[in-house]
């Protein structure tokens, strides 16, 4: 693996340059440089390196995942957004992803001096020492045995924009529905919060996170659902596609909202449900009936929002970046739920 990347760093370096902004220093070539380990350690991050755990994961083909951020001292993060935090120059975030115990890779982002965010990914070594800095344009189908059919695909940073960036903010799964304490028992691939990690409370508590309305520390963010499996679900698609599918400008021109609101839960589960209900879907999968819609109550065969999670066809799949495998355990969840909606759902009490 270290002779491929090699040579994948030597042939980026013919490839166009990033434009970086006038404040932007070179990006660290090795993850050690970039703040997260404390000096000496490959393992152990430094003290003002925070881990946490979303309560909704986002299905990257099985991959088990750490995230870490750090703040800069004497800053907060602004919440008086609830659902769309800002984040103050100088903060970093990682996230680590690991097959069959062996790290492959941890993606990075920054927000620089002048507002605007950065992105890099780095491949770890087969010592387990260090990570590179891959190139600009990702690296296709790295071999890595411990991955599913032995291959492990790096994102080009235009990836990582095209996900990140359509959204309200660019940092995704840290926020203040997914570090709420309130965690949902049926929510798919969680990785329970290890010793250490903060949540909603812990980062209010410590005054990194300010502004926050009252009516959000006194009762924690949950999904607004019919039933715990509506929850789940909901949880899952706001996780997986609400990165996309949101009321924000920088959704994809699709009028689908998945994206779920600490600050209205009542409201974006109705935008969801009116979004999707019955509503005949643009692109579909060959195998759907005419009468096909996005969801079509109590019948999974007819809804093409589940279709397109199933599908692995280039043209149709969803989401359309970062995976080769469906995820059985979301699709499961997203079926049961579906089959026991109506057409009038009632909300919950």
């Amino acid at each position: 693996m270290a002779r491929v990347l090699a040579a994948l760093l030597a042939a980026a370096a013919l490839a166009p340059a990033i434009p970086q902004t006038t404040d932007d220093a070179a990006l660290p070539e090795h993850l050690s440089e970039t703040g997260l380990f404390a000096d000496g350690s490959s393992t152990q991050p430094r003290r003002d390196v925070l881990g946490f755990a979303p309560q909704y994961a986002l299905w990257s083909d099985g991959a088990d995942k750490r995230r870490w951020i750090r703040v800069p001292t004497g800053a907060a993060i602004d919440a008086s957004a609830p659902d769309a935090w800002q984040f103050p120059p100088g903060t970093q975030l990682w996230k680590e992803f690991s097959h069959g115990g062996r790290r492959v890779e941890t993606r990075y982002i920054e927000r620089q001096r002048n507002g605007r965010w950065r992105y890099a990914t780095y491949v770890w070594n087969a010592r387990g020492d260090d990570a590179t800095l891959a190139p600009s344009r990702g690296v296709p189908a790295l071999a890595v045995a411990e991955a599913p059919q032995g291959r492990y695909d790096v994102p080009a940073r235009a990836d990582c924009t095209a996900c990140h960036e359509g959204a309200a903010t660019p940092v995704l799964g840290f926020s203040a529905l997914q570090l709420s304490r309130d965690r949902d028992p049926l929510a798919p691939h969680v990785r329970a919060p290890a010793a250490g990690d903060v949540d909603l409370d812990a980062l209010v508590a410590r005054g990194l996170v300010r502004d926050l309305p009252a009516a959000l520390i006194q009762r924690a963010p949950r999904v607004q659902a019919a039933s715990a499996v509506e929850r789940a679900a909901l949880g899952y698609l706001h996780a997986n596609c609400g990165h996309c599918h949101n009321r924000s400008d920088a959704g994809v021109p699709v009028q689908l909202t998945l994206a779920q609101s600490a600050l209205d839960p009542a409201a974006s589960r109705s935008e969801t449900l009116r979004s999707t209900l019955g509503v005949a879907g643009r692109y579909r999968t060959p195998d759907l009936p005419p009468d096909a819609a996005l969801i079509a109550p109590q019948a999974p065969e007819r809804s093409v929002l589940l279709a397109r999670l199933r599908s692995r066809q280039a043209q149709t799949q969803m989401p359309p970046l970062g995976t080769h495998l469906t995820d059985p355990e979301g699709l499961a969840l997203v079926e049961r739920w579906i089959r026991q909606l109506s057409s009038t759902v009632e909300e919950e009490p």
